[in-house]
């Protein structure tokens, strides 16, 4: 069956990776999103992944804790996962480079844009670590600045619910689930799709973003062919 979108952007949250452990990396869980993605590249369709790193560190610890250095940790935390889906992935074949924002060229290559493209060309996945390099960004404006500079054709925001809704769906049973919004009606309605500087990045690039649930990791396949999973973003 023929993709929609040929090269795409995943970003996967830290948290998905800790499966009910709630921390660190569970490897069952690992390996079945991994598994997901393989038969994505199978499907023909170029990979790149921003992981988040919200499994071993969510922000400062103590209001006391300088924000730069706490957002540094954050980073090295995605390093940390990062290296772990590759790995996963060369498990299953499938090849893979690691870049990262901030220089470690013992364990990952730097970002380089154009190598990036390259490794793509190569039918590689590409994971990109450390957020953007900097303090005061999240991994979700990561990952729609990462989307932008390759030039993906959708942005795929895997989460752990299965959608885009107007109430926290744990909070609320009667929370409603969209089906589509527009990138106004996000920041109209403050919808927790992303921060607004992802979501702008993501609207000014004409980037769609679907938002699924990443328990059903078929949803990976089935978004690059089109199909309806979770919520879909567009201009």
């Amino acid at each position: 069956m023929s993709i929609k979108y040929k090269r795409i952007l995943l970003k996967l949250s830290g948290e998905s990776l800790a499966g009910n452990k709630k921390f660190g990396i569970d490897n069952d869980t690992l390996i079945k999103i991994c598994k997901s993605i393989k038969n994505a590249v199978e499907l023909g369709a170029e990979i790149g992944i921003v992981v988040g790193g919200g499994n071993f560190w969510r922000g400062r610890t103590s209001q006391d804790m300088d924000r730069t250095r706490a957002d540094h940790i954050g980073m090295l935390a995605t390093a940390m996962n990062a290296m772990a889906v590759a790995d996963a992935l060369e498990q299953l074949g499938v090849q893979v480079r690691v870049q990262t924002a901030i220089t470690m060229r013992q364990v990952a290559e730097p970002y380089i844009r154009n190598k990036a493209i390259r490794h793509f060309e190569k039918g590689r996945v590409v994971i990109f670590g450390c957020g953007t390099g900097n303090p005061f960004f999240t991994t979700d404006t990561a990952a729609a600045l990462r989307a932008a500079e390759i030039e993906a054709e959708v942005f795929l925001k895997a989460t752990m619910v299965d959608g885009v809704y107007d109430s926290d769906p744990r909070e609320n049973n009667d929370a409603k689930m969209y089906d589509s919004l527009t990138y106004s009606e996000i920041f109209t309605n403050n919808l927790a799709v992303m921060d607004n500087t992802a979501a702008t990045m993501c609207m000014e690039n004409n980037i769609p973003i679907v938002v699924f649930n990443i328990d059903k990791p078929d949803n990976i396949c089935l978004a690059i062919k089109g199909e309806n999973v979770g919520t879909i973003v567009t201009s």
